[in-house]
């Protein structure tokens, strides 16, 4: 009985991948808004019911989504878990993120611009999530900051979140004329030599 049970076990974490991915998919293209959850059901090859089964809500598939889109770049971050990341590893971390980016996660990062825009306002289903997700990026960035020997480490922490946001958006919106990797590694390089 116990391989039936981790058989089930695994078929329901691979249907449940594949809702993510095909919200990540249409949340993309559509917004979120703009996206039913019976379209993405039908996406990924289950029943409306399934999705809820594994969610609970729309809300919480969303949710999921973006669990995801952090679990997938804090995978490429090569830094030993709960180690203090140099400030090399770090811009390194950054361009190399970028690069991902640019190669395999378009639909995630167009997916993050568009949930940013979409719960601007306080009190929108997910305006605590994106601003307490900023604000642990920016307490790292002052951690990293502090520890360089930043003159003002919270301005350039605020800077450095503001260069990656904008950026990924320009490159999101003219690919064809935007190098992402190029842009942050120019960026990085100059915050470096800053720094240093």
């Amino acid at each position: 009985m116990a391989g039936v049970k981790g058989q089930v076990q695994k078929r329901g974490v691979e249907r449940r991948r594949a809702m993510v991915d095909a919200a990540i998919e249409l949340f993309a293209r559509q917004g979120v808004r703009g996206t039913g959850v019976a379209a993405i059901a039908e996406r990924a090859g289950a029943a409306p019911s399934a999705l809820i089964h594994h969610f609970g809500s729309k809300d919480g598939l969303v949710r999921a989504v973006l669990e995801e889109a952090d679990r997938r770049a804090l995978e490429r971050l090569s830094v030993p878990l709960g180690a203090e990341p140099t400030l090399d590893q770090a811009f390194d971390w950054f361009v190399r993120d970028a690069e991902h980016t640019a190669a395999a996660e378009r639909d995630l990062a167009a997916l993050h611009a568009t949930l940013t825009a979409e719960n601007l306002e306080p009190g929108s289903a997910l305006h605590t999530w994106f601003r307490d997700r900023g604000r642990v990026l920016r307490a790292h960035l002052v951690s990293l900051f502090t520890r360089a020997g930043a003159d003002d480490p919270p301005t350039l922490a605020a800077e450095t979140a503001a260069f990656v946001e904008g950026a990924h958006l320009v490159w999101l919106l003219d690919p064809e004329q935007v190098d992402l990797a190029s842009v942050h590694r120019s960026y990085f390089a100059g915050l470096a030599a800053r720094l240093r």
